[in-house]
């Protein structure tokens, strides 16, 4: 499915999960537009291309699993899931709202299709591992997919997992790093800085992969990969842009998590239609 309308399909499938992230956090007036813009490309290619799951049964056995270690990037997955049909979309601007399963962080009482309750930082590697494990216990073949945010690669169960993770020869789990270069505080190298992060990962008998984050052929082609890899578990190491798809928002670390208002909103939403205007 890599022919030239596919991965437009992908790319038109991306712009318009930034526009429900965009929509659905002003009308909540909280929330984290910087983190999700900058994996929604991902998620896209994730759900719409490599994993093997069925909206109408979410809790399928054998579907693939796909973990949001970053939990406060989770309008990016509630849009995914969405536009899925997982889901009616437009239900996602409850987002935050009292009684709404659309919570600033994936339930997974709330949402059948969300896989495990995260946001504690550090934690979705672990789960992800244990999805891994179980899945050969039960002589199941799907795949378990983990996104971690590069603040959180600082939190020390991160570590613990990627060490276990290749003991364990757990090659049906591939762990992918949104690398947005910020984290609530500041710039990830200022509060706590990685270091040549695909190179620690390799050391810990990882299969590492680096790939612009934000081009749909290199993603696609990274995930292929990381399901043919039958020797070692995959990290890809995606390197983004905070904000990505919104002039104004990209690199700019005050849209962690503040919102857009009305006017902005409006503003991202027509840079997003010149986007899709201009895709070939």
């Amino acid at each position: 499915m890599n022919s030239k309308s596919d991965i437009l399909s992908l790319k038109q499938t991306a712009l318009e999960g930034r526009r429900w992230i965009l929509k659905m956090l002003t009308e909540a007036g909280s929330g984290h537009p910087g983190g999700s813009l900058s994996c929604i490309d991902i998620l896209t290619a994730l759900f719409f291309h490599e994993m093997k799951v069925d909206p109408k049964n979410p809790e399928w056995a054998d579907r693939d699993r796909f973990i949001l270690s970053k939990g406060h990037g989770v309008p990016a997955l509630y849009a995914t899931l969405g536009l899925k049909k997982y889901f009616n979309v437009e239900d996602t601007l409850t987002l935050r709202k009292m009684g709404s399963p659309f919570q600033g962080h994936p339930d997974r009482n709330r949402i059948p299709a969300v896989e495990a309750c995260t946001g504690s930082l550090g934690q979705g590697i672990s789960i992800a591992e244990g999805m891994a494990l179980a899945a050969r216990m039960d002589h199941k073949d799907y795949h378990v997919y983990c996104l971690i945010g590069d603040g959180e690669t600082q939190e020390g169960q991160v570590w613990e997992a990627a060490m276990s993770i290749p003991h364990h020869h757990l090659t049906n789990i591939c762990l992918i790093l949104d690398a947005n270069k910020y984290q609530i505080d500041g710039a990830v190298k200022d509060v706590m800085d990685l270091g040549d992060i695909g190179k620690k990962f390799e050391a810990f008998g990882w299969n590492v992969l680096s790939i612009d984050g934000h081009n749909m052929e290199q993603i696609v082609e990274a995930l292929q990969k990381a399901k043919a890899e039958k020797n070692r578990p995959t990290f890809i190491l995606a390197e983004t842009v905070k904000g990505k798809g919104v002039s104004f928002m990209e690199g700019v670390n005050k849209w962690h998590g503040v919102t857009p208002n009305k006017e902005e909103l409006q503003k991202a939403l027509a840079e997003l239609d010149q986007a899709e205007a201009s895709l070939q």
